[in-house]
C-alpha cells in the first residue's frame, strides 16, 4: 500500500491502510517527503491518481513481456515464444525472435519444464494483479475518507456516515493569583510557581460509548497533538499541572497522555484513536507546543453503553 509503514513510540512525524501509523503524541513537521499538495477539497487525489496510472501502464507492459513463454528443449536451451501448440508428433510455436510460426519434433521439446514455468509465471501475475487491485481499493477508500472532513481546523468524527464537529473547549489557568483564560494567540506571561490548567464543569457534554472512538484532527499549523486524561475535581476538570521554574522561567507541563495511534491522511489532516480501549472517564483531544502554555482542547467523555 505504497507500503504501509508502522511506527511506534514517540510519534515524531517525519513523513489502518495506506498511510503511516504512529503512536502519539505527535508532531507533524510540515509536508512529509513525497506527499503531493491537496486540491481544494483537501484530498491528495490528482497526483496520486496519475502515479497509479503510470504504475499500471508499467505493470501492463511488464505483463505483456512476461506473457512470452520459454519453450524448453531437452538439451537445456529454449526458444522464446508467444504461444505454442502440440500437434501429434510436432510442436508448432510463434517465435518472438523471428516473428513467425515455426515447428519442431515433439521429441526435442521438454514440455514438462515448459508447462511448469508457464504455470508459475501465471500465478505470479495473478498475485501481482490482486495486490494492485487491493492497493487501488485502499487508496480510493482513503480519498473518500478525506473528502468527508472539512478543511476548517478542528476535531471531527464520523457517525452513521455523517461528519460531526467536536466543539473546542475554553480552558483556564489557575494560579495562586486567580484564574485566567488560556488562548493560543495570547499565552499567559511566565510567573514562577505552580498552576493547573482546568476546564469548567466536572463532566463533558460530548459523550461517546465507543472506548476506541476515532477522531479526525485538521491542524491549522505545525503542532503536537495527543489525547489526554482529565481529572474531575469539584466543579472543574484538571487538564494538567504546570510548574514554572524560578530564575530560568522554564515551563514544565504535566498532562496525563494517553497512548494513541494516528495516521496522516492529507497535509494537516490526521486520524487518531487510542492505542488501547479507553476506560470510562473524562478526556480531551489537545494541540500544543511544549513549554508554551498554549494548549487547545476538545473535550469528551467515555461512558459504558
Amino acid at each position: 500500500m505504497t507500503g504501509v509503514r508502522f511506527w511506534d513510540g514517540a510519534g515524531i512525524c517525519k513523513g489502518r491502510t495506506q498511510a503511516t501509523i504512529l503512536s502519539g503524541p505527535a508532531l507533524p513537521v510540515g509536508q512529509p517527503e513525497g506527499l503531493p499538495p491537496r486540491n481544494r477539497s483537501g484530498a491528495t487525489v490528482v497526483i496520486k491518481d496519475m502515479r497509479w496510472r503510470f504504475l499500471l501502464v508499467f505493470l501492463l507492459a511488464f505483463a505483456a513481456w512476461a506473457a512470452n513463454i520459454k519453450l524448453y528443449l531437452k538439451d537445456g536451451n529454449y526458444h522464446l515464444v508467444r504461444e505454442y501448440q502440440v500437434e501429434s508428433d510436432r510442436v508448432r510455436f510463434y517465435s518472438v525472435e523471428r516473428s513467425q510460426w515455426e515447428e519442431m519434433p515433439l521429441t526435442l521439446v521438454d514440455l514438462k519444464r515448459t508447462e511448469a514455468e508457464a504455470a508459475q509465471r501465471k500465478a505470479e501475475l495473478e498475485k501481482d494483479a490482486k495486490m494492485i487491485s487491493e492497493e487501488d481499493k485502499a487508496e480510493r477508500a482513503i480519498q473518500e475518507e478525506v473528502m468527508k472532513i472539512p478543511q476548517d481546523p478542528g476535531v471531527y468524527w464520523v457517525e452513521g456516515g455523517q461528519t460531526k464537529i467536536l466543539k473546542q473547549a475554553e480552558s483556564n489557568v489557575r494560579t495562586n493569583k486567580g484564574r485566567s483564560i488560556l488562548k493560543r494567540l495570547a499565552p499567559l506571561p511566565v510567573v514562577s510557581g505552580k498552576a493547573t490548567l482546568e476546564l469548567d464543569n466536572p463532566h463533558s457534554l460530548n459523550i461517546f460509548t465507543n472506548p476506541e472512538q476515532e477522531f479526525y484532527f485538521q491542524l491549522s499549523e505545525t503542532e503536537r497533538f495527543a489525547i489526554v486524561k482529565l481529572t474531575p475535581k469539584g466543579n472543574v476538570r484538571i487538564v494538567e499541572n504546570i510548574t514554572t521554574v524560578p530564575v530560568t522561567n522554564e515551563v514544565v507541563e504535566e498532562p496525563v497522555l494517553i497512548p494513541i495511534l494516528h495516521r496522516q491522511l492529507a497535509d494537516n489532516l490526521y486520524k487518531i484513536w487510542p492505542k488501547e480501549p479507553l476506560a470510562p472517564g473524562e478526556y480531551a483531544v489537545v494541540e500544543y507546543t511544549d513549554g508554551k502554555m498554549n494548549m487547545q482542547l476538545w473535550d469528551f467523555a467515555v461512558k459504558k453503553p
